[in-house]
C-alpha cells in the first residue's frame, strides 16, 4: 500500500494519528467476524502489532453497548485509546418521537459507559472515552445511488438535538463523526452537475461555525424543546441553541445569573412550516440557514415551530 500511495503522488507517509482496529466486528456482515471470546484475543494481537510498528498512533477499539463493549473494556483496555460506538435511527411517524431518537441513544450509550467505569476495576484510570464514529438517521428510498437516502427537516432537528446531547456528555465523548459526507447517508447530495446541503448538513455547518466551545450547564424545565449553551473560546460571548420539534411557537426566558449580556446580538435560524421539507440539487433550497441581527428584550428568546435557532449574545 505504501508503493501504491507513492505511485499516486504521496511518497511520504500521511501521518495518520487515529486508527480504528476493525469496524463493527460484532456483526455477522463484517469480514473477519468471530465470537467475542475469540475476537478480544485478535484485537489485542493486532493492536500490539500496530504499536510495534509505530508507538505514537492512537487505536480505537470496536464497541457496541452491552456484552460486547463491556467485555472489550474488561479484556482489552490496555490495547486501546478509545472505544467506538455506532448509532443509526429509523423513521418514526410522530415528529417529536422521531427527532428525539439520536439524543436518546447518545445518552443511553453514555450512561452505559459511565456504569462500566464504576464496575470495571482500573477503567477510570485508563479514561477510555467514546468515539461515536458513525451516527445518523438511516431510512427511506435510495434516491442518490447506493444507500443514497433523502433527509428532511425533521432529521435536521434530530441531528441538532443529538449535538446537544454530545455537549452534555463531552467529558465522555472524545469525538463524534456524522456518517457520512457525500450521497449515501450523507449530508451533501449531488447529481453529475450540481450539489446541495441536505437538511442534516445545515445544523452541522451552523454549529461548527457559530456554536461556542465551552459547554454551559442548562437547568430548568424545557418541555419538548431542547436547549444547549456554550461560551465562545475567547469567553466574549454566550451562544444558546434551541430546537423546537413541535408545531407551536415557544418563548424561552433565560436567566444568566450574574453574567451581564448585551441586548444586541445575532441569530441564525433553520426552519420550515413542513417537517417533511427537503433540499434537492439544482433547485432552490427549501430549508436554509437565515442570519439576522437582533435585539433581545428581557432575556426573552423566541423559537418558532419546527425550528433550530442559535443565538449569540456578547458578554458586557
Amino acid at each position: 500500500m505504501g508503493k501504491l500511495r507513492a505511485q499516486n503522488g504521496h511518497p511520504q507517509p500521511l501521518n495518520v494519528k487515529w486508527w480504528a482496529v476493525g469496524n463493527e466486528m460484532y456483526g455477522s456482515w463484517q469480514l473477519g467476524h468471530m465470537p467475542l471470546e475469540e475476537y478480544v484475543k485478535k484485537h489485542n494481537q493486532v493492536a500490539e502489532a500496530m504499536w510495534n510498528v509505530n508507538k505514537s498512533i492512537k487505536l480505537i477499539a470496536i464497541g457496541e453497548v452491552g456484552q460486547w463493549s463491556e467485555t472489550m473494556l474488561k479484556v482489552c483496555s490496555n490495547y486501546m485509546n478509545l472505544i467506538s460506538e455506532h448509532i443509526y435511527c429509523k423513521e418514526k411517524p410522530n415528529v417529536i418521537e422521531h427527532t428525539g431518537q439520536l439524543a436518546q441513544q447518545i445518552k443511553r450509550k453514555a450512561d452505559a459507559h459511565r456504569k462500566y467505569r464504576q464496575e470495571i476495576p482500573g477503567l477510570v484510570d485508563r479514561d477510555i472515552r467514546i468515539a461515536m464514529d458513525e451516527w445518523n438517521f438511516w431510512y427511506g428510498n435510495y434516491i442518490y445511488g447506493e444507500l443514497g437516502v433523502r433527509y428532511h427537516l425533521k432529521d435536521a432537528l434530530g441531528v441538532a438535538m443529538g449535538l446537544h446531547e454530545y455537549f452534555r456528555n463531552s467529558d465522555l465523548y472524545f469525538m463524534a463523526n456524522y456518517a457520512q459526507t457525500v450521497n449515501v447517508i450523507g449530508c451533501i447530495k449531488t447529481t453529475p452537475t450540481a450539489s446541495c446541503f441536505a437538511t442534516t448538513g445545515l445544523p452541522l455547518k451552523l454549529y461548527r461555525r457559530h456554536f461556542g466551545t465551552i459547554p454551559i450547564e442548562v437547568t430548568g424545565g424545557t418541555g419538548n424543546i431542547d436547549i444547549a449553551a456554550a461560551l465562545t473560546a475567547d469567553n466574549k460571548a454566550i451562544t444558546i441553541a434551541i430546537v423546537n420539534p413541535t408545531e407551536g411557537s415557544e418563548q424561552v426566558i433565560v436567566d444568566f445569573g450574574k453574567t451581564a449580556v448585551k441586548e444586541e446580538g445575532k441569530k441564525w435560524t433553520i426552519r420550515h412550516s413542513d417537517p417533511e421539507s427537503y433540499n434537492v440539487p439544482e433547485k432552490e433550497p427549501n430549508v436554509i440557514i437565515k442570519e439576522e441581527d437582533i435585539v433581545v428584550k428581557n432575556n426573552n428568546l423566541a423559537v418558532g415551530p419546527y425550528t433550530i435557532v442559535l443565538y449569540r449574545l456578547e458578554i458586557q
